[in-house]
């Protein structure tokens, strides 16, 4: 499985666009074509990006935006700026949990 996973790393992927009905409808072949053809899967709705499928081996590459140090300071403006967003998205209620359940 080592080899084969090098291998689908080596080749160049191309993303596969599937609306989210479409997912719905396909979701088990799309996960078997991820986990074990190495495909990527972008799901959208109305056009617009909703989610990625990407093989599990292919998210653990060691680095991270936590990982990113000598950028900015934690006395920068930029840093008091995002912290108020990431405050504020805490209280936020997405629309999808805001509208009552159907049939209620």
């Amino acid at each position: 499985m080592a080899i084969m996973s090098k291998m689908v790393r080596k080749a160049a992927v191309a993303v596969e666009e599937v609306s989210v009905a479409g997912a719905k409808n396909r979701l088990s072949e799309l996960l078997g074509r991820v986990a074990y053809g190495g495909a990527q899967v972008l799901i959208t709705r109305r056009g617009r990006p909703m989610a990625r499928l990407v093989p599990p081996e292919s998210l653990d590459d060691g680095h991270g935006l936590a990982d990113v140090t000598g950028w900015l300071d934690d006395t920068h403006p930029f840093i008091t700026g995002v912290e108020g967003i990431v405050a504020a998205r805490g209280r936020h209620l997405p629309r999808a949990l805001k509208r009552p359940a159907r049939g209620h």
